[in-house]
């Protein structure tokens, strides 16, 4: 797949399961640091929150000397959100990530799209996507296809006060970074809604 061939294999190859927490002491941004289940940092996003763009770097880790991917949206205003990521280093387009903003109102619907615009994948939520609208505080769960195999799941952890997600991917459908980006974003969108209050507002939000 030409994916794969795109992105050089993770550091830590060997593993299947990682955890994602979102820092609570942060207003201007919203901070996620990405580790392996025995606590060895993979990867860090410092998401800011006042950008008329989405626009940010994913890093191996919170000094952000070592950034991995660029992911931007090629809109500012759109009813189907493009979400380009590239390789930081070399510049070249990875994959695109397209969430349907229709769809979305009841369901975070994604397609992920190779460097020519041909579908290879989906990430979409799973559950009681209706409730969790109106009721934000409700787990979120959300799984990624490739070639029509899951090659990852991301599960809300419930917590009262952090934010926590555990992402489960499967071995050689894609290099895991990649996998990790598509749950940050996935929880990036999350986090929108519920800081838009849920209800009305979070319905329409992309």
């Amino acid at each position: 797949m030409a994916l794969q061939r795109e992105v050089q294999s993770v550091s830590v190859a060997t593993q299947t399961r990682y955890r994602i927490k979102r820092r609570f002491w942060s207003f201007f941004d919203r901070k996620f640091d990405v580790r392996t289940m025995d606590d060895q940092p993979m990867l860090y996003v410092k998401h800011p929150l006042f950008k008329f763009r989405e626009e940010f770097n994913i890093c191996t880790d919170e000094t952000e000397t070592t950034p991995v991917f660029r992911l931007k949206s090629r809109q500012i205003i759109a009813i189907n959100f493009c979400y380009d990521l590239t390789d930081a280093n070399t510049g070249a387009l990875v994959a695109t990530i397209q969430k349907k903003g229709f769809k979305s109102i009841i369901r975070d619907k994604f397609h992920l799209l190779d460097v020519n615009g041909n579908e290879f994948g989906t990430m979409e939520e799973k559950g009681a996507s209706i409730l969790r609208r109106f009721f934000p505080w409700l787990t979120s769960k959300h799984e990624i296809m490739i070639g029509g195999v899951r090659a990852g799941f991301v599960t809300q952890v419930f917590r009262f006060f952090n934010k926590e997600f555990t992402v489960d991917v499967t071995p050689g459908m894609a290099d895991q970074r990649f996998i990790l980006a598509c749950a940050l974003l996935a929880v990036i969108s999350e986090s929108r809604r519920e800081g838009s209050g849920g209800g009305a507002l979070g319905l329409l939000d992309n």
